[in-house]
């Protein structure tokens, strides 16, 4: 451990700041992601549905699709909440002991497999719309809100496993 460090912030001051700043957007991001509209699906010119990852769960749960709700709830929603209050409690954590820095280290190391899983859970509404033969889909900034927070995420987290690292050697 680097001398007198008590975490990222006390050590990396100037980069904590930055990458505070991208978590803070990072989170706005995804709650716009979340609940923006993400696509509107046209079937036969007469029909026209436009939703958001919530509204596309509140489908899937009046439609009793329990498994594509739970997988998309933890893929798309709770995860990546999950691994944004990670990220904060390894960035601003006051106290760097070994043990907590290893396990949350070890907790992002587990959760970033499943990072690219948020991109397809995306594609996973698409199909649970039942796509007619005729149809047409156009996309809305919401899918680009939460494409932006999922790679803004998976950069912060690079970073902040790296100081982390520096800090353990």
């Amino acid at each position: 451990m680097k001398n007198d460090c008590r975490g990222i912030a006390s050590c990396y001051p100037t980069e904590s700041k930055l990458l505070s700043l991208l978590l803070l957007i990072t989170t706005i991001c995804l709650g716009v992601g979340l609940t923006a509209p993400i696509l509107t699906l046209e079937k036969f010119y007469f029909v026209e549905n436009t939703f958001s990852i919530v509204s596309g769960l509140g489908q899937l749960l009046d439609e009793q699709k329990f498994f594509l709700f739970v997988v998309i709830l933890m893929f798309s929603v709770l995860l990546p909440i999950f691994k944004l209050a990670v990220l904060f409690r390894l960035l601003f954590s006051r106290n760097a002991h070994k043990e907590k820095m290893h396990r949350y280290l070890h907790l992002m190391h587990q959760y970033g497999k499943w990072s690219m899983l948020d991109v397809f859970v995306v594609a996973l509404l698409v199909v649970a719309v039942k796509l007619g033969a005729v149809a047409s889909v156009e996309t809305h900034y919401g899918l680009y809100a939460f494409g932006t927070a999922v790679l803004l995420t998976m950069a912060v987290s690079a970073r902040v496993i790296h100081l982390a690292g520096e800090l353990e050697a």
